[in-house]
Order: C-alpha cells, then sequence, then structure tokens
C-alpha cells in the first residue's frame, strides 16, 4: 500500500500541453487525480527534474491523465510485422513501425518477442534487434528482448500456437549463441518446468540475470516450486497457455497463484481472461505482483479475416477481435494493445488507477531492474503518457519518450 500511496503523488491529471517556461524548462500540469491538488512536472534533456505542487492550474477543465509510459514484456509484433515469421526478412523499418505504432499507443517501452521457431532465424533477427534498438531515433524504447520457447512443452494445447517442429530441449550452449547475436539484450526466458534440462537452464539463467518466466506448460507442484526455487520469477501470461481441460485439482494454475515469490503476467485484453478470473488473479496477487501484458500478435491492427503465417498455418481474426488458432482451437496471441488492459482491468477488479498504472510500467520496470523509468519523479526518463480514461477506455492524447514528443493528437 505504501507504494500505492507514493504513486499516488505523481500520476496527476494533466492540461493538454507540456509548456516551456522562461527559462526553457518543458513542464507539464495537472491535477492529482486522487485529490485534485495542481501540480507541475517538469523534465528536461530526457528526464524528470522536478515534481511540485502549485497553487492553480492554467487549465482549470481539463480531463486528461498523465502517467508514467507502459511497459510491454511481450510483443510478438504489431501491424502485420512478427519479430519470427512474417514470411519475409525482419527489417529496421518493419521495427520501427512496431516502435512508432505502439507509441501512438502509450507503450513507451518494449521487449520484442521471438517464439518458438528456428535456430537461425533467431540468430538472424536476435542480430537485427541488437543493432537496430541502438538507433537514437528509437529513444531507448527497446531495453530488451523476451525469448518465449522453443523449451516449452510438446503437448497440444499447452503448446498453443507454437510450431511443434521447432519445439525442443533447453540447451544452453544454442541459447548462449542466441544470447551472444542479441548482445546480451535477452531479457527474459520463459520455459516449461517439467522439460528435461529444464532445472539446470533456470539456474543457469538466474546467473546471467536473465528473468524465468514459466510458458505454455503443465508443471505438477512439485516442479514449480522447484523452479521457482531455482530462479523463476514470473507466470507469463497466466491462465493461458493451457489445454482446454485441465484437472480441476492437479493444474499449473494453482501452485503458481499460492506461491507469493512468484509474480504473474496477465493479458487483459478481455479476451484471454474473462472478468472473473482476472478478478480472482487480483484477489490472490495483488498489485504489488502482477504485470499486464499484450501479448500482441503481428496480426494486431488488421481486418477480421483467416490470414497464413510463414509456415504454412492458418489463423484467424475474428469479429471480436480474437485471434485463433482453428487447429488446435487455442488463441494465437492478441489482436489488442497493452493499453487496452488498463481499463479492462479497473473494470474488472474495481481497482484504482494508480494500481492499473503500476501493473501496466511500475511492476515490470522493478521486475527488469529498468531502474530509469516506470514512475514520475525525478531522475527517471521522461516517459510521460498524457490520455483521457472514458468508460474504462484509454484514450492516449500524447506521447513522450525521454523527453522527446513522439505522438501528439492535440494539435
Amino acid at each position: 500500500m505504501r507504494l500505492i500511496k507514493y504513486l499516488a503523488a505523481v500520476f496527476v491529471i494533466g492540461v493538454l500541453h507540456s509548456c516551456s517556461d522562461r527559462t526553457g524548462v518543458n513542464y507539464v500540469e495537472g491535477l492529482s487525480y486522487l485529490d485534485n491538488s495542481p501540480v507541475r512536472i517538469e523534465y528536461e534533456n530526457g528526464k524528470i527534474t522536478n515534481v511540485v505542487n502549485i497553487r492553480r492550474l492554467s487549465d482549470p477543465n481539463s480531463k486528461i491523465y498523465v502517467a508514467p509510459g507502459l511497459i510491454d514484456n511481450q510483443v510478438n509484433g504489431f501491424m502485420g510485422v512478427s519479430f519470427v515469421d512474417t514470411g519475409g526478412e525482419l527489417t529496421d523499418e518493419g521495427i520501427r513501425l512496431v516502435t512508432t505504432s505502439l507509441w501512438e499507443r502509450g507503450i513507451t517501452s518494449y521487449f520484442p518477442t521471438l517464439t518458438t521457431n528456428d535456430h537461425q532465424i533467431f540468430l538472424k533477427n536476435f542480430a537485427l534487434l541488437a543493432e537496430t534498438r541502438k538507433d537514437p531515433s528509437l529513444l531507448g524504447s527497446i531495453p530488451g528482448f523476451h525469448l518465449e520457447g522453443p523449451y516449452i512443452s510438446p503437448v497440444d494445447g499447452f503448446r498453443g500456437a507454437h510450431p511443434l517442429r521447432y519445439v525442443r530441449d533447453p540447451d544452453w550452449d544454442e541459447f548462449m549463441e542466441l544470447y551472444e547475436a542479441a548482445e546480451g539484450n535477452i531479457l527474459q526466458v520463459s520455459l516449461a518446468p517439467e522439460v528435461p534440462g529444464a532445472m539446470e537452464f533456470i539456474e543457469r539463467c538466474r546467473d546471467i540475470d536473465a528473468v524465468v518466466g514459466l510458458a505454455h506448460h503443465n508443471g505438477t507442484m512439485e516442479e514449480i516450486t522447484e523452479a521457482i526455487d531455482k530462479g523463476a520469477r514470473l507466470a507469463i501470461h497466466l491462465g493461458n497457455g493451457l489445454a482446454n481441460t485441465i484437472n480441476r485439482h492437479n493444474n499449473p494454475l494453482w501452485p503458481q497463484l499460492a506461491d507469493d515469490r512468484m509474480m504473474v503476467g496477465m493479458i487483459c485484453d478481455g479476451i484471454h481472461l474473462r472478468p472473473e478470473q482476472i478478478k480472482v488473479f487480483y484477489r490472490a496477487k495483488g498489485p504489488d505482483r502482477i504485470v499486464i501484458t499484450s501479448d500482441a500478435s503481428s496480426l494486431g491492427g488488421l481486418p477480421p479475416g483467416y490470414y497464413l503465417n510463414a509456415i504454412g498455418d492458418t489463423l484467424e481474426i475474428t469479429p471480436e477481435g480474437a485471434i485463433v488458432y482453428p487447429a488446435q482451437q487455442v488463441l494465437a496471441g492478441s489482436a489488442q494493445d497493452q493499453s487496452v488492459g488498463v481499463g479492462n482491468v479497473m473494470r474488472a477488479t474495481g481497482c484504482s488507477l494508480a494500481e492499473a498504472i503500476q501493473m501496466t510500467s511500475t511492476n515490470a520496470a522493478q521486475l527488469y531492474s529498468l531502474e530509469d523509468r516506470g514512475e514520475l519523479i525525478s531522475g527517471k526518463r521522461a516517459d510521460i503518457i498524457l490520455f483521457t480514461m472514458e468508460d474504462y477506455k484509454m484514450d492516449v492524447k500524447k506521447t513522450i519518450v525521454a523527453g522527446e514528443t513522439v505522438y501528439n493528437a492535440l494539435e
């Protein structure tokens, strides 16, 4: 609760525009969304320099919120661009398109996520991502990468839409090739704890400070507990990556919810989890141990219909916005972006906006040791979003990344 009270002092309702004073310092004014006290957030040289209470606002009628930019730890692709299986080469332009499209939706930091695929594709794409992330025009919006698979369950249902032909047991030498290609920027590896070699692999990931997530698995309570003992820290997209029918007692949900050492990821797009599931997960973990992610697919932003991926699998975008893999009757990523989760988690749980932002920004920054972002306090990056919230819908109006305005719907 102390963290929530602390965040409440800095998440504010903002005026329509950021300004600069006579000294050239940029700032945003607004009202605290909890107590309506006027506040001014100043930023310079890419960082927040001051957050101060002021006597009155320039625009007393403003209804625009301001918060730290969102941080998404699982973006498989977006706007037709995939990080592994576009059906063509991943390019610098594709990476920039994903980045700028996410900026428009309030995501100022994200992890390109490479899912189960051919080792050579991994090598090539990690190398390209490692080089492109250095581009100054991306403003440090890609702090690192997420490898989901290929070390997951081969069993239908638990495997989800991951192609069976590429699923394999953990191999540290193989992974180190990827780690070197990525120039050490793989910040998370997600795997199944029950597959041979998983426990030793988890320990080695811990030794290089890579966060281990449990995903697409049917681990027992004993296997999950041992994985947590070895260093696993996150159950990614909990409630998904499961078979359609599971044992009511012996399944991966309960051990991951029951162990207070484990954080959980939730896809709150309105499709992957029902509201009652979100509410139960929230009650079990609380806002301090939840990370809201998008699991965004390359098909995000495309119209409903049937699509073939690069390996010939048929995927469908339904009129409701779900992306499904008909052959296995499972979901295949999300068509929504992370900002949708802010309103959905508030609606399902009754949590405050401060708690919703904590779960979509601050918690991820802390989990991945991104000490320069995730909060609006002096010394942090000036990653700032301005948005309205009506009927639980976040409508981003302006995005500032490292002090640079990268999206502005107010002009």
